[in-house]
């Protein structure tokens, strides 16, 4: 496992990165309840095979159940060798405003000391926002605390986790994050604009989504007549794979590794056959310029469409 150096942090993380929202809670096509994820057991067993395969960056959430509390056991005396990063718990009030100004400081270190207490450490090397939009990104009191937080020394680094183009550019022209995670796949290659402006800024690119909940692997497949566009357009995708003599999967991560701005890239890790599939396709051997050019054009032609909370709300993905 190759590493990069993630912005200007000065942190070496693995190309692939492990997303832990699926050891937390029930997440992905086919998942409904804790039943359908893994013991325990077996949840800290494939933690720690990720660390011993080369994996050192580990991705989690206040917001996704029992994620923090596994990997903090999984590495409690191996914490030197890891590099974690988790995000703070949402914001927004039910009715969608934000909590008064002076209430904000008291959320955020509340959330870091209940992460730091599950992850059995005393500090984060990166602390991010989660699900930041354009209000949160430029909120004095988040961005004055966060900033606080770095300098008291229990946080390394600090980054937002982004939806929209515009989201991201105001995080990385913004001067304060130093760490994006942004959504980004074969399917939405809109983010890829913004890679080379986050080089110029020092501000380390972090990819999510590149699988699309799975969608990029066989479970792209017998989708429900909404997605029946999504469907056949998947299928250009599983050409260019097929001739380049790899599977769907493989290519949409070595796809995104092709960017040389792209530091890292999240997989959503259950198994070990996913952990093991992820290695392997992180070899080193990514597209090819052709391939790539190939790749670019394939991109969906309504990406606005690409839009997986969405299709979850209306039963597409079930």
């Amino acid at each position: 496992m190759e590493t990069r150096v993630l912005g200007n942090t000065g942190l070496k993380v693995s190309e692939i990165a492990f997303g832990g929202v699926e050891i937390g809670l029930p997440y992905g096509i086919g998942v409904h309840s804790t039943a359908d994820m893994l013991q325990e057991k077996d949840a800290l067993k494939l933690l720690e095979l990720a660390l011993d395969k080369g994996i050192n960056f580990y991705d989690t959430a206040r917001m996704y159940g029992e994620s923090e509390k596994l990997i903090g056991k999984a590495f409690r005396t191996r914490r030197s060798q890891v590099l974690i990063s988790t995000k703070c718990r949402h914001f927004r009030l039910a009715d969608g405003a934000l909590p008064d100004s002076h209430l904000i400081p008291k959320i955020i270190r509340d959330s870091l000391e209940e992460s730091l207490r599950e992850l059995k450490t005393d500090y984060l090397d990166v602390y991010m926002l989660h699900q930041a939009d354009l209000e949160i990104i430029g909120h004095q009191a988040i961005t004055d605390t966060f900033q606080e937080l770095k300098a008291s020394g229990k946080v390394g680094s600090i980054g937002a986790s982004t939806y929209t183009l515009e989201e991201s550019q105001h995080a990385i022209q913004s001067g304060i994050w130093e760490v994006v995670q942004l959504p980004f796949n074969l399917m939405d290659q809109r983010q890829s604009t913004l890679f080379e402006l986050a080089s110029e800024r020092g501000v380390g690119v972090v990819i999510r989504s590149v699988l699309l909940k799975g969608l990029l692997s066989e479970r792209g497949k017998n989708l429900p007549e909404p997605l029946a566009n999504v469907e056949k357009h998947l299928q250009g995708f599983g050409h260019l794979a097929a001739r380049k003599g790899i599977d769907l999967p493989s290519l949409a991560l070595g796809f995104a590794l092709s960017f040389p701005e792209v530091a890292s890239v999240l997989v959503g890790i259950d198994k070990e056959e996913y952990l093991l599939h992820a290695l392997a396709s992180a070899n080193g051997s990514f597209l090819s310029e052709k391939e790539m050019e190939i790749a670019k054009d394939l991109a969906y032609p309504d990406p606005a469409f690409i839009n997986l909370p969405l299709w979850d709300k209306k039963g597409w993905l079930t």
